[in-house]
């Protein structure tokens, strides 16, 4: 019976089942699926071998009661404690019980909580946990999500089966906070295989074959993109991309990489589909940085043709850098370009959009470091890297297709390309992109006018937003991502208080595509940046001087290839990519970013944090346009020199307020310097480069 139900189900639901293996137990086991349809037990049925017991609720048990007859089961009450015992006696006889963890079908399409008397049968019986992860089922007509998603009748569907583990938890803790450990680690277990899922979906995909994938998946007729111009469709993007694709072939024939000049927009989002179907490498320049800057970016990255628009270099008044930018590189337009497409050209792209021509080879992305502490260096990502923290995001955060994502990062950020652009498109996720995040007034009543439901940005830019924006403007807003700086109080405070907002805090690095860890609705703890990723891999290394707290080193699939650096090319990661930055690592395994490695000054032989110079200047003058700096000092090693926009500072005042706090005058700046404005860089943070420079300059001259 079970292997006709097998082949029935292969027939018409082309199954794939991964790691079947592991179904394979001698003693005590529970196996642990996610539940994402009324399909999950047939499936189990018919794919785990031997004699299985499945868990079900009272309820449900009524409702299907001719199907039990033949199937071995457990009715339990969910309120009834007795029930667990119950089922732990079952395992202790040795039986392999199913027991689906979140207790009901998603109405999310991800994860749902994990309740805590599954810690209390992992722990009562140490049996052997078989994590095993849908793929498919959630877009069949007997899911929970048809309201949310493209529902069909026969969807394909994947199993996979991770390997078998046992948790234990200390037991110099209460049972009761050993059960929530349990509880916790189960998710985070299934998280893990999730995402482990994910990859080996994937494959070895580009991210155009995944553009392509995502268009089956949420139907080509579905919105992908919009800006202020208007919207795109799967269809139209794909389309576009081929027909670009054709035209840029001739363009850049030879070369391997090409420079992006381009503000967030449908435009920039085709041209950058269109070059990763060719597998050539995009490296997207960074507008506001500045001529020298983007001059430097482009000749690190080696490229000889560069993709801008007419109309953005006019309305950005960028005259000046696309003369400067056209005297050593060639610049192509994209309105030449689409004066030049042919009837041929829009029937080649007609065509391989019917045969949903796979992308022609795997290219890479260039991004460039923010310089906020030295010269930038070009980070070379793969298609693996970016497509692996998608991955990773998409496992332990909740979105669907009916979610309407507000970007307003550029795409030269790592956050506003991975995160904010890449991540909905190939989600599902229709994103509103906008081409700057500083209209601190407008795009807040964008995202009242869309009704939009997701938005990421610095906190520089969320507080922006806060100050502007109607109590009402984020009405629909489910979550609000935050990243690329540390998240203020005063930030976090006033979208609680003002929008009933909480707003999750991430951290991550360009180098690492960008997100490493993240709070999530099901793990948070403000004042951390929450918990690493699944497959991220990470230690601390001491830091003399510094007690609490370590140099993050990290390693996982999201790691970058290597840097390309001026005069040296390009430079592979080592095994383990040292982020420096100083963080620590809780208990229930939420992280705290102390500081950049760099951010220390050593004062008298004793390590002293820059940014904790800041946040008491912060609370002294009352402003958070703060920015120190360190340079050498003969007497002491180095010394620290305050830049503030706060009028009436001085270093008096200061020098008070850390005596009546009782802090150590070793933190105390050898200067407080008082200026109208302070240099910043595109993602709002402040531009210490410009400031150490100008601290040497006037060090030098004695001022």
């Amino acid at each position: 019976m079970k292997a006709l139900l097998r082949a029935l189900l292969q027939l018409l639901f082309r199954t794939r089942l991964t790691g079947e293996r592991e179904f394979r137990c001698a003693g005590p086991s529970i196996v642990l699926p996610n539940h994402v349809s009324f399909l999950d037990a047939i499936f189990l049925y018919a794919y785990l071998p031997g004699d299985v017991c499945f868990v079900v609720n009272t309820e449900i048990a009524r409702k299907i009661g001719f199907v039990l007859r033949w199937v071995s089961h457990i009715t339990v009450d969910p309120l009834n404690p007795y029930s667990l015992k119950k089922i732990v006696g079952e395992i202790r006889e040795g039986k392999t019980v199913v027991l689906f963890p979140e207790g009901r079908i998603t109405v999310t399409g991800g994860l749902m909580k994990v309740y805590s008397g599954i810690g209390f049968i992992a722990l009562k019986t140490g049996a052997e946990l078989c994590p095993v992860i849908f793929r498919g089922p959630e877009y069949s007509k007997l899911s929970r999500i048809r309201d949310k998603v493209r529902s069909r009748w026969l969807p394909r569907v994947s199993i996979y089966v991770g390997s078998r583990t046992v948790l234990a938890a200390p037991e110099t803790r209460s049972f009761r906070l050993q059960k929530k450990e349990i509880s916790d680690r189960i998710l985070a277990l299934l998280q893990a295989n999730l995402f482990a899922a994910r990859q080996r979906e994937d494959g070895d995909a580009s991210l155009f074959d995944r553009l392509l994938a995502a268009g089956r998946t949420h139907g080509f007729g579905k919105t992908a993109a919009a800006d202020i111009g208007g919207t795109v469709t799967y269809r139209r993007a794909i389309m576009a991309s081929y027909v670009l694709g054709g035209r840029l072939e001739r363009e850049l024939a030879g070369e391997e990489r090409a420079g992006v000049l381009l503000p967030n927009s449908i435009g920039h989002l085709v041209a950058l589909f269109a070059l990763f179907y060719l597998g050539k490498t995009p490296a997207i320049l960074n507008f506001s940085a500045g001529v020298e800057n983007n001059l430097d970016c482009a000749a690190t990255a080696g490229v000889s043709t560069i993709i801008t628009s007419r109309t953005f270099i006019e309305r950005g008044h960028f005259e000046e850098l696309a003369a400067r930018l056209a005297a050593k590189f060639r610049l192509v337009y994209l309105e030449d370009v689409k004066d030049a497409v042919t009837a041929a050209d829009r029937l080649a792209g007609l065509a391989k959009y019917l045969l949903k021509a796979g992308s022609k080879g795997k290219g890479e992305v260039i991004l460039f470091t923010s310089g906020s502490e030295s010269k930038p260096k070009g980070v070379v990502l793969s298609h693996a890297n970016i497509l692996a923290n998608i991955n990773q995001a998409s496992a332990v955060i909740d979105y669907t297709p009916r979610d309407r994502m507000l970007n307003a990062l550029p795409m030269f950020h790592s956050f506003g390309l991975t995160a904010g652009t890449l991540l909905p498109v190939l989600g599902g996720v229709e994103v509103f992109l906008y081409p700057t995040p500083l209209h601190y007034k407008l795009i807040p009543g964008i995202a009242y006018d869309r009704n939009l439901t997701l938005l990421l940005g610095t906190p520089t830019f969320l507080g922006g937003y806060a100050k502007y924006a109607h109590p009402y403007d984020f009405f629909s807003m489910r979550l609000v991502l935050a990243g690329g700086e540390k998240l203020k109080e005063e930030v976090r405070q006033v979208w609680l208080d003002k929008f009933g907002i909480r707003i999750l805090e991430g951290y991550g690095t360009t180098e690492t595509a960008p997100v490493l860890s993240i709070n999530t609705p099901l793990f948070n703890k403000p004042g951390t940046v929450g918990r690493f990723l699944p497959g991220i891999e990470w230690r601390l290394e001491e830091v003399a001087g510094i007690a609490d707290g370590g140099n993050l080193l990290v390693k996982g699939p999201n790691v970058m290839a290597g840097y390309l650096l001026p005069g040296r090319g390009f430079v592979p990661t080592p095994e383990w990519y040292d982020c420096g930055d100083v963080v620590s690592v809780d208990g229930d395994g939420f992280v705290s970013v102390k500081s950049r490695l760099k951010r220390f000054a050593k004062v008298s032989g004793e390590m002293v944090s820059l940014d904790a110079v800041e946040k008491t200047a912060e609370k002294c003058f009352g402003t958070d346009r703060n920015a120190a700096v360190n340079v050498p000092d003969a007497k002491k090693g180095e010394k620290i020199i305050l830049y503030t926009m706060a009028k009436t500072a001085s270093k008096q005042a200061l020098r008070e307020f850390m005596s009546q706090a009782r802090q150590s005058m070793l933190a105390l700046p050898a200067e407080v310097v008082v200026v109208d404005k302070l240099p910043l860089l595109g993602s709002g943070k402040a531009d210490y480069v410009k400031l150490k420079a100008r601290a040497q300059e006037e060090a030098r001259h004695g001022s």
